[in-house]
């Protein structure tokens, strides 16, 4: 079996991953990707608008037997930062949103969605959605704030090539699984890594400034006072 897959249009290519895994033996580091999908989604049911062809759409699945259930945020750190590394080729300031958005300066140039399967306590696999934003000239859906690599840089890049490129980087990241050395990387990458920020709950706006990650993906923040918080994903936003 080749290690990707490339469909034309599917409904999602997360589900139609999960889909092949049920009935056959997938390799670790497989990827199926498209044009288009029917029914992309982002994190907590949001849809995903990418136009037909311009955009790279694709899930990886990873069997990563030797990371514990509650460390499973590092699967998120190392794919975030494997992208990033392919993009600075393309761009700069490209950085990550906690906990997994790809941003440039204050735009989001996408995303990543994962999904794992556990048993006996660990991680059976893990299929990772990702969608960037490559080609596309103009967004029209009430997405706050999407761009796109041509926007930043005035050219068509290659999809094939960009995806490539991440592929070899999450694999690699993935085999030499350098824990230190990964969330390192991880922190440095962060979006608004330095400086005080606003934020906010479902109670309260407040700023504060980024102190770390920690193994299980809380956001520890400290306030302006020098109260230090930790929240999880969903529980605090950037404004």
């Amino acid at each position: 079996m080749n290690n990707n897959l490339f469909v034309k249009e599917t409904h999602s290519t997360n589900v139609l991953l999960w889909e092949m895994i049920r009935k056959q033996s997938i390799p670790d580091g497989f990827v199926v990707w498209t044009d288009f999908q029917t029914e992309g989604k982002g994190q907590i049911g949001n849809s995903w608008e990418a136009e037909k062809g311009k955009n790279l759409l694709f899930s990886m699945v990873l069997y990563p037997k030797q990371i514990p259930v509650d460390e499973q945020f590092l699967i998120s750190q190392i794919v975030s930062v494997a992208i990033k590394k392919a993009l600075d080729k393309y761009a700069g300031n490209v950085t990550i949103k906690w906990p997994n958005d790809i941003y440039w300066n204050d735009k989001k140039l996408g995303g990543i969605l994962i999904e794992n399967s556990l048993q006996g306590g660990k991680i059976k696999s893990t299929v990772i959605g990702i969608g960037l934003n490559i080609n596309q000239a103009k967004f029209v859906s009430d997405a706050p704030n999407p761009v796109s690599l041509l926007q930043i840089s005035g050219k068509s890049s290659n999809r094939k090539s960009i995806l490539n490129q991440i592929i070899r980087n999450v694999m690699e990241l993935y085999t030499d699984m350098n824990v230190e050395k990964i969330r390192a990387e991880y922190s440095a990458a962060l979006y608004r890594k330095t400086g005080f920020h606003t934020f906010s709950t479902e109670n309260e706006t407040f700023r504060a400034q980024l102190i770390s990650t920690h193994p299980d993906g809380q956001l520890e923040l400290e306030t302006e006072s020098g109260e230090r918080r930790g929240y999880y994903f969903k529980e605090v936003q950037f404004v």
